[in-house]
């Protein structure tokens, strides 16, 4: 078992991290009942980017969680990683700590604006560049997925918790898919056609379709990454990949190396799959690489 920073306790800083989630929740929720008004909408936009808007909700809860997380552990040599503070500081991250908080404060913003309440706030405790302590919290769902890095479980805001639904094992062509709704490309679409899945949902934000697949209503994501485009970042992964991974699933490229964090770019490019079931993961991998070799679906 992984060892926190001198003076962490798990059980206390879960908590901690508990009720600024639920915190955030209501920042969220209060944004998106605003959101339903065009008058309001003008005031929560920030920038008049479409393919990367950002809103007065991302700010204030991206103040909220740092702010708090200095306050409350004032002394503990850990940084902090943040997708809106990326956005707006002309400094680079470029932390030599082994801990490391990564924050998505609202992941799934055009989802947010569009009021689907496919959207979420990602925050993970990376220790050595990988994803030990994760919080997926989905206001919407009324759902905190948690993961203390040994086990997964999903809280809702009154404290009744449940557990993730026991994966069975299926081949691809029985597997429910989730992809997304607002980053979906032509290349993608034809690999989903070829495989032929049993089902596919389409879904906003990454955090929402990761805990798709630990809830069980959904087996499998893929993320795939046109070269010379943008790609996912690592606050859009590291929080949903504690989860998962702590829940008995896994998340690798499609060469089932797992996800490299702290990169110069903080991008997650190429092909990224993640699965409900870690002994069938690689197997699984592995056959998308031969359906996309066979019909050059794309350049590996």
């Amino acid at each position: 078992m992984i060892k926190l920073p001198s003076g962490v306790d798990i059980d206390n800083l879960i908590d901690d991290i508990r009720i600024l989630s639920w915190q955030a929740a209501d920042i969220l929720l209060y944004y998106s009942k605003l959101l339903e008004s065009n008058d309001s909408k003008i005031n929560i936009l920030k920038n008049h980017n479409e393919k990367d808007p950002v809103t007065l909700a991302d700010i204030k809860v991206n103040e909220m969680i740092i702010k708090n997380i200095n306050e409350k552990y004032k002394n503990i040599n850990w940084d902090i990683l943040s997708e809106e503070n990326e956005k707006t500081s002309s400094k680079i991250f470029n932390s030599k700590n082994d801990w490391i908080w990564v924050l998505d404060p609202l992941d799934g913003t055009k989802d947010f604006i569009q009021g689907t309440g496919n959207y979420a706030m990602h925050l993970a405790l990376n220790f050595k560049q990988k994803p030990y302590i994760g919080f997926v919290l989905i206001p919407d769902k009324n759902q905190l997925w948690i993961s203390d890095g040994e086990k997964t479980w999903c809280e809702k805001k009154d404290g009744s918790k449940y557990n993730p639904f026991l994966f069975h094992n299926k081949n691809l062509q029985e597997m429910t898919l989730v992809t997304s709704k607002n980053h979906g490309n032509e290349i993608l679409r034809n690999l989903i056609k070829k495989i032929n899945f049993s089902k596919v949902e389409i879904m906003g934000s990454i955090g929402c379709k990761i805990a798709s697949i630990v809830k069980g209503d959904s087996d499998i994501y893929i993320c795939l990454s046109l070269p010379g485009k943008s790609s996912p970042k690592d606050w859009d992964f590291a929080a949903p990949e504690a989860i998962l991974k702590a829940s008995g699933g896994a998340i690798t490229n499609l060469d089932n190396q797992e996800l490299c964090y702290g990169k110069n770019s903080f991008e997650q490019g190429g092909i990224i799959i993640a699965t409900k079931n870690r002994k069938t993961h690689s197997s699984i991998c592995l056959e998308i690489k031969k359906i996309i070799e066979k019909y050059g679906i794309y350049p590996l």
